[in-house]
Formats: structure tokens, C-alpha cells, sequence
């Protein structure tokens, strides 16, 4: 039994119960412990603490459990039984209309370092430590567990998300398929919009899940709109303007697969080919050198993550400015922006001010007419405040 004892006084964070023990606060290790192994920690004192998944680099400890007691025999079942039911809470579970969610996040479902995605019968799992990616046999036997003759298949999807330098075999495919599940895209529903997932192709665990409640939003507002989707991948945004009336959708994105995907999921909405256009080209360049001004009532900025650590915050920052100057500078008068950005470095703080500074550069009159965030699948550990990492605005541009 490995034991992580930590300096004098470096115990508070984890008597506040945040899930991480950092590499500095660590006075020695008692043992020779592989990553991924489960270790216990204790205070400079010998006060037990907790119990987590031993990793290299800045966070030394990802904390499963706050005893340091091994894990029990049924951790993995119940930790996933404790995570459906607040799914069952948020209204997610047996929906008729919405039958894909995220079923585990991170710290904010006391896993540190997983995620899960369920597709209609088909759990996509993530491993972001070297601990989750080893225990993912467990984890697959406890979601046959809990969710039985629900299930349809378990998903691997973790080799762009698992170390590449703990040696690992990164190589992505199922870990178990009923015997009539057949293998290939999903479609699934949301809010009762079709879509064609591909989780062994596409980005992330192959769709982008968090959007869900602003994708909705969207659609309140797009009747009768003019609308620019930027960022576009599978065109979520652009279904539900479609089917709230938008006038026409123009859909944008640099990858030609997403874009394939897109003009699949106008087929399976049944939209007809004149309300949209998919345009295979970069966005930035698309907003800034082919957008005409005015040409567009509602303009939709959902960039990929610009950081994703803190050393390139500045010049993300600097990134969501000019981008968001563009988009205020050219959609028509008494026009709607809705900007986001996924940057966990970039707080709600930073990122406001970079959408008001790229405001005063275009001189227009701009007002804020809501804020946006993660929807309640995506949970939020009151004692990881650092687990908020999608935040947005809509603008409205006189």
C-alpha cells in the first residue's frame, strides 16, 4: 500500500474536499507506485486523508474517495448508479425526446479523469488519466451492472485523451457489443432533433453534448433569421434555427468530415437544400475576408478550445478578441451573437472582457442579453469550481 505523505500544512485543500493533490505539496512517497496505481494520502502529521489514481506531473493525486481506506468492491457500480440518478434528476433518462447526455464528468461526478457519453444504448468513454484508462474493464463491467439490457455497447474513444507518454496501447474500439448491436454512426435525438453521431470518427466522443441547452436557446430567438453558424462541426446549432423558421442557415467549418456530417443531418431533419448551405472553409477567414456586412441577423461564434493550459492564455485571449470584433462589426442592425468560449483557463471574468474590449474596437452599441453555460449533465463539484469551463453571451448589436 503506497502512502503519499504531504508537507506541513498542504492538507487544506483536501479537508475542503477538492479532488486534486498537486506535485508540490507532496514531502515523500512511501512505496514505488506505478502510475495509475491507487494510493492513499495522508498529512505531515499521519492523519489520513484520502484515497486516488497516482499520476506524473503537476497533479500528483486524483482523488477517488476521501477515506483512506482501499476502494470497496462495488466503487465503480456505485459511483456510476450515483451518477444516472442525477441524470434521472435533470429529466434525462428514458426521455423521449432526449435519449443522449453525458452520464459521467470528471470531478464533478467524483471521477476524476473519466467521461462518459451515452448514445441511445451506447456508453463512449474517455479516460484522461493513466488510472481511468487502466481501470476501464472494471468500469465497463459496472455499466453492464447498472444499466442492463439498456446497454448496447461500451466505447473506448481514449487515445486522443489518455497520456501518450505513460506507454500505454492507445488504440480506440469496443469493450464490449451486445450480440444484436450493430457497430457503426448513431442517430440519436435531442430534443427531439435528429443526429448522426460518429463516436469512432468524429471529435470528442461525437457530439458535442454541452451545447444542448444553448442549442435550444437558439432556436427561441432564430425565427425569421438570417443565420451564420461558425465552428459549425455537425451542425447542432444550425437543426434547431432550421427548425425554429430561421429564414436560411449558412453553416461553416474547416473539416470536411463535419461537413459531411452536416448535410447528413439536414437529411434526417427533412430540411429542404434551399433553407441551408454547408461551406467547407475556415471560419476566421469566412467572417473576416467573405462576410458581407449585414448580410447575416444572427451569427453563432463557437470556437474550439484557443487554451488549454495557462501559458497560452493571453493569446487566447487576444484570439476571442478579434474574433468577436468580427462578428459584432458584421451582423446587421439590432442582430444577435451568440459567443462562447470552452477554454477551462479562461474564466467567465476573462472572457466577458474580451468580448466588451472587441465590442468598443467596432464603436457599436452592444448589449447583453443573457449568459450561457454547461448544461446540469455536465456537473459542476462545488469544491472544484474549476469543472465550469463553457461559458457564453448573447449579444444583441444595435
Amino acid at each position: 500500500m503506497t502512502k503519499v505523505y504531504l508537507k506541513k500544512g498542504r492538507e487544506a485543500s483536501l479537508l475542503r474536499f477538492h479532488p486534486w493533490v498537486f506535485s508540490g505539496a507532496v514531502a515523500r512517497v512511501d512505496g514505488n507506485p506505478s502510475e495509475g496505481d491507487v494510493v492513499f494520502v495522508y498529512s505531515a502529521a499521519g492523519e489520513a486523508l484520502a484515497a486516488g489514481h497516482w499520476q506524473i506531473g503537476s497533479i500528483a493525486v486524483r482523488i477517488l474517495s476521501f477515506t483512506a481506506d482501499p476502494l470497496l468492491p462495488t466503487f465503480w457500480e456505485d459511483s456510476l448508479r450515483s451518477a444516472l440518478e442525477a441524470r434521472k434528476t435533470c429529466g434525462l433518462w428514458e426521455n423521449p425526446s432526449t435519449n443522449c447526455f453525458r452520464l459521467v464528468h470528471g470531478e464533478g461526478d467524483g471521477l476524476p479523469g473519466l467521461i462518459i457519453d451515452w448514445y441511445d444504448g451506447v456508453a463512449v468513454l474517455q479516460a484522461h488519466s493513466v488510472g481511468m484508462f487502466r481501470a476501464k474493464g472494471k468500469i465497463c463491467d459496472a455499466l453492464r451492472k447498472v444499466f442492463g439490457e439498456h446497454l448496447k455497447a461500451v466505447y473506448d474513444k481514449s487515445s486522443g485523451t489518455a497520456p501518450f507518454k505513460a506507454g500505454l496501447e492507445l488504440i480506440d474500439g469496443y469493450l464490449w457489443q451486445a450480440e444484436d448491436y450493430q457497430p457503426g454512426p448513431r442517430t440519436v435525438l435531442e430534443n427531439g432533433h435528429s443526429f448522426l453521431v460518429d463516436f469512432a470518427e468524429g471529435q470528442k466522443t461525437g457530439f458535442f453534448l454541452d451545447q444542448r441547452d444553448n442549442r435550444d436557446l437558439v432556436g427561441k430567438y432564430a425565427r425569421g433569421k438570417r443565420v451564420l453558424n461558425l465552428f459549425c462541426y455537425t451542425g447542432g446549432f444550425s437543426v434547431y434555427a432550421l427548425a425554429a423558421g430561421a429564414v436560411f442557415v449558412h453553416s461553416v467549418d474547416s473539416s470536411a468530415k463535419a461537413i459531411s456530417l452536416v448535410s447528413k443531418n439536414m437529411e434526417l431533419n427533412g430540411f429542404p437544400s434551399e433553407k441551408h448551405e454547408e461551406l467547407c472553409t475556415d471560419a476566421i477567414e469566412y467572417l473576416g475576408r467573405e462576410c458581407e456586412d449585414g448580410r447575416y441577423d444572427l451569427i453563432i461564434v463557437d470556437p474550439p478550445a484557443f487554451a488549454k493550459h495557462r501559458g497560452a492564455l493571453q493569446n487566447a485571449l487576444r484570439a476571442y478578441q478579434r474574433l468577436n470584433a468580427a462578428a459584432i462589426s458584421k451582423v446587421a442592425p439590432g442582430g444577435l451573437v451568440f459567443t462562447f468560449s470552452c477554454s477551462q483557463v479562461v474564466d467567465k471574468e476573462a472572457f466577458a472582457l474580451a468580448v466588451f474590449s472587441a465590442a468598443a474596437q467596432t464603436g457599436r452599441k452592444v448589449r447583453i442579453l443573457d449568459r450561457m453555460c454547461q448544461p446540469a449533465d455536465h456537473a459542476v463539484n462545488i469544491y472544484h469550481p474549476e469543472g465550469e469551463y463553457l461559458k457564453g453571451l448573447l449579444l444583441y448589436v444595435e
